[in-house]
């Protein structure tokens, strides 16, 4: 998967798996990943799937109904390529925590929902429930931050809670933020998350 991989400067801390939204790329949230924490390492990828030649992370039938089929094995590739990316450059591959928008906030949900040691943690920004009919893992302590939209227009603000929900009755940690910004990535949502990241 194309990607940009930066050293941190404190290898105690974790390794930041970026993940944009749709027509993004691996540069779009770099930016974020510093203001969170400069000392962090980052794994920053691109989605392997085009849509007209917007990349993402996995196939869509329609806004908003997922192929699920094809979600299932991006997720497996997506979970390998960290392994894999983590020897190579020698990061802790227990030390993960996926800071997704839309579309690359799905993916990172559904590490989380297929996995128990996958991601170490996640902040999502304006995630949906990526499949209803999983059987979550145990994600007991797993902290997860997610930014919500009350007037997401691509996203319903109940999609948001369902997340909260289902992660929650895993075991995992969450905390349910909300803005009132529609589907965009705001400033105050990056502050919130960050604000959260610094109490881990």
């Amino acid at each position: 998967m194309k990607h940009i991989f930066q050293q941190g400067s404190n290898p105690a801390k974790p390794t930041f798996l970026m993940l944009h939204g749709t027509g993004g790329n691996e540069n779009d949230l770099l930016a974020i990943a510093a203001h969170i924490d400069p000392e962090a390492s980052v794994l920053s990828v691109r989605g392997n799937v085009s849509e007209n030649g917007m990349p993402r992370f996995f196939k869509r039938l329609s806004e908003g109904v997922f192929d699920m089929e094809d979600l299932k094995v991006r997720t497996e590739e997506l979970h390998e390529f960290i392994g894999e990316v983590a020897e190579e450059h020698g990061f802790d591959r227990s030390n993960v925590i996926a800071i997704g928008y839309s579309n690359g906030a799905n993916i990172a949900a559904n590490l989380l929902f297929t996995y128990s040691d996958s991601l170490k943690g996640a902040i999502l920004h304006h995630p949906m429930v990526p499949n209803r009919e999983a059987d979550l893992p145990d994600l007991t302590g797993v902290p997860v931050f997610i930014a919500a939209g009350t007037n997401d227009p691509i996203c319903p603000a109940e999609e948001s809670t369902d997340l909260d929900k289902l992660l929650t009755s895993a075991g995992a940690n969450t905390e349910l933020h909300w803005e009132d910004f529609g589907h965009q990535l705001t400033m105050p949502e990056v502050e919130a998350a960050k604000a959260w990241y610094d109490k881990l």
